[in-house]
């Protein structure tokens, strides 16, 4: 069980954690405030609001795993 997507296209199981992409935006749009002359102290804290649940069939066959039909189609990316 991993916490991003990269890992389970390398070959991991399954991962379950917030989308990069999603955090690398908010990095992005707090550089871009802190540009514009606002205090970092004054930016407030924010937490993520996407996750993502990707799962990759080839390695759980691999290991032996059957994994539900519910979780798959739970999941936002299987990977064949």
């Amino acid at each position: 069980m991993y916490f991003s997507r990269e890992a389970v296209v390398a070959g991991g199981l399954m991962s379950y954690g917030a989308s990069v992409t999603e955090v690398y935006h908010q990095a992005g749009v707090y550089a871009g405030r802190i540009l514009k002359g606002e205090k970092p102290a004054d930016l407030p804290v924010q937490q993520a609001t996407k996750f993502e649940l990707v799962i990759n069939l080839q390695t759980a066959r691999l290991v032996g795993i059957d994994v539900p039909p519910m979780l798959l189609a739970r999941a936002d990316e299987v990977i064949e």
